[in-house]
């Protein structure tokens, strides 16, 4: 639904009816939001450690099935997050249970540079818009800023323990949020600062807006607050019946930003305009029990990844009692419910088409087409839950971070490529 918000909706009735208003909004270009964010106010009070596939000819159990075309095995406890560059894809971040992060090349598992000194499991990493710049972060609240080209530290800054980090879509701007409720932002490397002081209780989620002059975040409390980055101000809070019945554990925005879907772990997914602030949807779903749950997991079940398709107006939301749900956005009704045999960790679309990729704690990563709500493939490898993962522009490629101490890089083959 690009360029086209949804204004109304009536979810008392029998019927459940979204008017469309088209924008003609001339969207703004790169460098311009980058000039805009330039305007806003910051004054205030070796070789080693990776395997290439095996072309042996036996074949495996499934239990033992490795589709991976590379392994990279550097660190020593669970691999927490992963990141490719975005501008050619080539190079990967991984951060981990260790506390260490390394920067390596996809192709072939060479590490470039690591990114030392961090002194807790590093959570956070990613590069910046143009790849010349990877941020990480650990759960005590050290960000550090290195240079990829000269694989030096620009800049490191220490906050409250770290609960997620993200840089801004085009501009060389870092926000994080934090277990005290506040969001940072800072330029880099310069370091000139604004804070986004929150209600005391841990800021979850956040993401920044396709303008670039927004952010949604999230908290444990339920509450849902747009802040406007140049202005310093929210421009829209939800809470109490709009908001969500507790902590808010992921948030994505359409392709235009008019809209945005969080989840939490009252199991409901909430669809927001980002021009009213007002609720136009709410999603949920009574899931199934998977086959397989972590113990401490068993009894409980919420919202872990929600997403827009950019080609066609379908919503996703998995759930960690392994349900992936994908809704028709004009309807707001359910339109296939894609079992997994254990709890969904992220869910990602492809860019330019109807396919959707989730990562669960089964340590698969599947291919499920919205469509027909059909698994197209599945691909295994680690003997552990998956954590994090992420695709490159084209979907042939997708990077893996596991429990058992590995990152994966799988090829992905289609019948249509």
């Amino acid at each position: 639904m690009e360029n086209s918000e949804i204004n109304s909706v009536d979810l008392h009735g029998d019927e459940e009816i979204i008017e469309v208003i088209e924008l003609n909004e001339t969207e703004p270009t790169p460098d311009d939001l980058a000039e805009d964010i330039e305007d806003v106010d910051f004054t205030e009070g070796d070789d080693e450690g990776w395997e290439t596939e095996d072309e042996g000819g036996e074949e495996m159990e499934e239990a033992d099935k490795d589709d991976s075309d590379l392994t990279f095995s550097k660190h020593t406890g669970s691999v927490f997050c992963v990141n490719l560059d975005p501008s050619t894809n080539s190079l990967a971040v991984t951060g981990g249970e260790d506390d260490r992060s390394f920067v390596w090349r996809v192709s072939d598992g060479e590490v470039l540079f690591e990114c030392t000194g961090h002194k807790d499991s590093v959570t956070s990493a990613s590069f910046s818009h143009d790849s010349a710049l990877v941020a990480t972060g650990d759960m005590s609240g050290l960000i550090k800023v290195w240079k990829v080209e000269t694989k030096q530290e620009v800049w490191s800054f220490e906050v409250g323990d770290l609960e997620w980090m993200e840089w801004h879509p085009c501009a060389l701007v870092l926000l994080a949020g934090t277990a005290d409720g506040n969001v940072w932002m800072w330029k880099i490397p310069s370091g000139e600062c604004k804070t986004f002081q929150g209600p005391g209780c841990q800021a979850t989620t956040g993401k920044i807006l396709p303008d670039g002059k927004r952010a949604v975040v999230g908290y444990e409390d339920g509450i849902i607050r747009l802040w406007d980055l140049k202005q310093g101000n929210t421009s829209h809070v939800l809470k109490g019946p709009d908001g969500h019945q507790g902590p808010v554990t992921c948030v994505a925005c359409s392709k235009d930003g008019g809209l945005i879907l969080t989840g939490s772990v009252d199991c409901r997914a909430k669809l927001i305009s980002t021009a009213t602030g007002k609720v136009v949807g709410v999603f949920s779903t009574e899931g199934r029990k998977p086959k397989v749950l972590m113990e401490e997991e068993s009894e409980t079940n919420s919202v872990e990844s929600v997403g827009f398709c950019n080609v066609l107006p379908l919503v996703a939301v998995a759930y960690l009692d392994g349900t992936l749900a994908i809704y028709d956005l004009s309807t707001q009704s359910l339109r296939h419910k894609c079992p997994h045999e254990a709890g969904i960790v992220h869910l990602q679309w492809e860019d330019s088409s109807p396919l959707l990729y989730t990562c669960s704690l089964d340590g698969a990563v599947r291919i499920w087409d919205a469509r027909s709500g059909q698994m197209v493939t599945q691909y295994r490898g680690h003997t552990a839950e998956i954590l994090d993962f992420t695709l490159n522009r084209e979907a042939s490629v997708a990077v893996t971070a596991s429990g058992d101490h590995k990152a994966k890089v799988f090829c992905l083959q289609r019948p249509d490529r």
